[in-house]
C-alpha cells in the first residue's frame, strides 16, 4: 500500500513582512525571486479590483525589487519616468494597503507624488523628465559633498523625446556627477542580446577590475598626444559597440553597461551593486517584457496597459463580450478621420505615441502610408505637421490637451505665425478622472485663446464634434478642436458632413432673465439648469472667434450672464465674454464658472465635476447665490 504523500509546507509570505525598503534589504538574495512572484500576484489582483496601469507594472517588478535592495532609498534618489510603472515601488515603500484606493477619489495616485511619500523623490506623469530631474539631484549631492546616488529609470518610448537627449548631453558634460540612467527597454527582443556572454560582459564592464584598469589606461593615455588619446577612446567605444548597442551613449559621456535581462535578479543584483560603486555618469540597459508573468497581458500588453476593473482569471472582455456603451468623442474622431481620408487624399494623420488613446488604430490599418506615429515627441509632431502643410498636405495632429502644453512654442512659431492649415484634434480636454492633475486638460483654452490666426472649436455633443472636425479641416488656417474624455450626450453623429459657420453660436433653449453661455462639454449641465430656472441656454461653439453678436444680444435681453467652461477660469472662455462686453461698454452682471485656480486631484469624473461645482446641482447653487434680480 503506497504511503500517503505529505502536503507541501506553504511558503511563508515574504511580502507580508515588507513595510519599507529597509525590511526588503534584510532578506537574503535567494529570497528575492519569491518576493517578486508574490508582488506580481498581488499587483494582478489589486489592479483588477481598482483599474489602472497593469502591463508596464508587471514588467518592472524585478527591477523595482533590485533597485530598493541595492540602493539605500530614500537617501539614494530614484526618479521614475512617466511613473505609471511604480505600483511595485508603492507597495514596497509602505503603501500596500493604500493600493485598494489607487486612482480613486481621495485615494493614492497612480503616479509618483512628492506629497505622498518620501520615496517619491520627484513627481512624474508626463514622459522624458527623469534624466533631467535625477541629474539635478545628483549635482546637488556633489555640490553638498554628499555620498548618495541618483537613478533615473526611463523607458525606451520616453527616450524618443528630445528632453531626454538634452539631459544626456548635459550629464555627459558633468563628469563628476554620480548619475545612473537605467533604460527600461521593453520593445527589443530579449533573446538575442541577453545570453551568457552578455551577462558576463555586463558584470565585467561594471566591475572594479575593468573600471580600475580603464581609469589607469585613461590617465596614461592622457599624457600622449591628443590624436592618440582620441583614437584609443574611440577604439574602446566601438569594440564595446560590436557586442552591445551602447556606442551612442558612450558618445554622450556615459559608461554603458548591458543589455541585461531585467527579470533576472541573479544578473540585476551584482550589476547594480557594481554600478553603485562607480563614479560619474553610468548607463544601464535592461530588457523587460510588458505584462511579464501574466499570460493575458503578455499576449496583448496594449489591451492591458490601462485597464478598468476586470476579472483577472477570465481577462478583459473584448468584441462581442464587451459591454456596449455610448460613443466616445475619441471614437467620433477616429471614425471621422477615416471617412475624411477617403474623401481627401491630402489628409495625413500624426500622433505623438498615442495611437490607441487618440482613436487612430483603424486609420493606421486602413491608411498606413498616411499615418505617422512620431513617438513621444510632441514638439516634433507639430513642426513635422507644419512642414507637410507647407507642401500642400492637410495634417491632422491628434494630441491630448496636456501633451499639447509641451509643444507650445511650435504651435505659435511654426504653425500660427505662418498661418499654416494644421488641424489639432485635442482629446482629454477638461477633467479626465483617475489620472489626476497631471492629465487634466485644464489650460488649453487659456493658452490657445491668445494665439493669433488660431480658430478654436468646442463641440457640445458627438454629432457637433463630427461636423466641427469637418469644418476645421476645411478651414485654410490653424485650427484646434477640443473635446473631453469619455462619451457625450448620447447623440448619434450624422454620416453626412457639412461646415458650420465659424464664430457663430446658437440658442438651444429660450428663457428669461438668466442666460447660460455654455462652451463645449458644459452644454449638458446648462440645459438641465436652464429647465429648472427657465433660463436661456446658448451653445457658444467657438472660443475664437467668439460670437460677439450673440453675446451682446444676450446681454441686452437678460439680467445675468453665466459662462460655463471645463477649463481654468483665468484667461478662458468666460474671460473672452467679459472682454467683449467691456469693449462694447455693456454693463451686465456676469458669473464666470469654470475650473478653480488650483490643481484638481484624481477621482471619478462625475465626483470631480461635483467637487468643483460644475455639475448641474453645483451650477444651480452658484447661480442662486449670485443672482440679484432687478425687480
Amino acid at each position: 500500500m503506497p504511503l500517503a504523500t505529505q502536503p507541501a509546507t506553504p511558503r511563508a509570505s515574504l511580502l507580508d513582512s515588507i513595510a519599507s525598503p529597509a525590511d526588503l534589504r534584510k532578506l537574503d538574495p535567494s529570497e528575492l525571486p519569491q518576493l517578486a512572484d508574490e508582488l506580481r500576484t498581488f499587483l494582478i489582483d489589486s489592479v483588477s479590483r481598482t483599474g489602472g496601469h497593469l502591463s508596464s507594472n508587471l514588467g518592472t517588478v524585478e527591477l523595482t525589487v533590485a533597485l530598493h535592495y541595492v540602493f539605500n532609498t530614500p537617501d539614494d534618489r530614484i526618479v521614475w519616468d512617466v511613473g505609471h510603472q511604480t505600483y511595485a515601488h508603492k507597495v514596497l515603500t509602505g503603501r500596500r494597503d493604500g493600493m485598494a484606493s489607487l486612482r480613486q477619489y481621495h485615494g493614492i495616485s497612480g503616479f509618483p507624488r512628492r506629497s505622498e511619500s518620501q520615496y517619491d523623490t520627484f513627481g512624474t506623469a508626463h514622459s522624458s523628465t527623469s534624466i533631467s530631474a535625477a541629474l539635478g539631484m545628483a549635482e546637488a549631492a556633489r555640490l553638498r559633498g554628499e555620498d548618495r546616488r541618483a537613478i533615473a529609470v526611463i523607458g525606451d518610448g520616453a527616450m524618443s523625446a528630445g528632453m531626454a537627449f538634452e539631459a544626456l548631453n548635459n550629464a555627459g558634460d558633468i563628469h563628476d556627477t554620480n548619475l545612473l540612467v537605467i533604460l527600461n527597454d521593453n520593445e527589443m527582443s530579449i533573446s538575442p542580446p541577453v545570453g551568457a556572454l552578455n551577462k558576463h560582459l555586463s558584470r565585467l564592464l561594471s566591475g572594479k577590475i575593468y573600471n580600475g584598469a580603464r581609469k589607469i589606461g585613461k590617465r596614461f593615455l592622457e599624457n600622449l598626444p591628443p590624436p592618440v588619446f582620441e583614437l584609443a577612446k574611440r577604439t574602446e567605444e566601438h569594440v564595446k559597440g560590436m557586442v552591445m548597442p551602447g556606442t551612442m551613449f558612450e558618445e554622450f559621456g556615459f559608461n554603458y553597461i548591458g543589455p541585461i535581462d531585467g527579470h533576472d535578479l541573479e544578473s540585476l543584483l551584482p550589476t547594480l551593486q557594481n554600478l553603485r560603486t562607480l563614479k560619474g555618469p553610468q548607463f544601464l540597459h535592461v530588457i523587460t517584457r510588458k505584462g511579464q508573468g501574466y499570460k493575458l497581458a503578455e499576449a496583448d500588453p496594449i489591451l492591458y496597459h490601462g485597464v478598468a476593473k476586470f476579472d483577472h482569471v477570465a481577462g478583459i472582455a473584448t468584441g462581442k463580450d464587451a459591454k456596449s456603451s455610448k460613443l466616445t468623442y475619441t471614437q467620433v474622431f477616429g471614425d471621422w478621420l477615416c471617412d475624411m481620408a477617403e474623401i481627401d487624399k491630402r489628409l495625413v494623420a500624426i500622433t505623438p505615441a498615442m495611437r490607441e488613446g487618440s482613436g487612430m488604430v483603424r486609420f493606421a490599418h486602413e491608411h498606413p502610408d498616411r499615418y505617422y506615429d512620431v513617438g513621444i515627441a510632441e514638439q516634433h509632431a507639430l513642426t513635422f505637421g507644419a512642414g507637410l502643410a507647407c507642401e500642400g498636405f492637410k495634417p491632422v495632429v491628434a494630441i491630448y490637451s496636456t501633451f499639447l502644453q509641451r509643444a507650445y512654442d511650435q504651435l505659435i512659431h511654426d504653425i500660427a505665425l505662418q498661418n499654416l492649415p494644421v488641424m489639432m484634434a485635442i482629446d482629454r480636454a477638461g477633467l479626465v478622472g483617475a489620472d489626476g492633475a497631471t492629465h487634466h486638460g485644464a489650460f488649453d483654452l487659456s493658452f490657445l485663446a491668445c494665439v493669433p490666426n488660431l480658430t478654436i472649436f468646442c463641440p457640445a455633443d458627438e454629432n457637433e464634434c463630427r461636423q466641427m472636425l469637418y469644418t476645421a479641416y476645411q478651414h485654410n488656417g490653424p485650427t484646434a478642436v477640443r473635446y473631453p474624455r469619455g462619451s457625450g450626450l448620447g447623440i448619434k453623429p450624422e454620416a453626412a458632413m457639412s461646415t458650420l459657420p465659424i464664430g457663430k453660436g446658437e440658442v438651444r433653449r429660450p428663457g428669461q432673465r438668466i442666460a447660460l453661455l455654455a462652451f463645449g462639454s458644459m452644454l449638458g449641465a446648462a440645459l438641465k439648469v436652464g429647465e429648472q430656472l427657465d433660463a436661456t441656454v446658448a451653445n457658444m461653439r467657438f472660443v475664437k472667434p467668439i460670437d460677439r453678436e450673440l453675446i451682446l444680444k444676450l446681454a441686452a435681453e437678460h439680467e445675468l450672464l453665466v459662462t460655463l467652461e471645463e477649463n481654468a477660469l483665468i484667461g478662458g472662455a468666460g474671460s473672452e465674454v467679459t472682454r467683449v462686453l467691456h469693449e462694447a461698454g455693456v454693463q451686465v452682471q456676469v458669473l464666470q464658472l469654470g475650473l478653480p485656480d488650483r490643481f484638481v486631484d484624481h477621482g471619478d469624473q462625475a465626483q470631480l465635476m461635483a467637487e468643483v461645482g460644475l455639475d448641474a446641482p453645483g451650477v444651480l447653487k452658484r447661480i442662486e447665490e449670485a443672482y440679484q434680480p432687478n425687480s
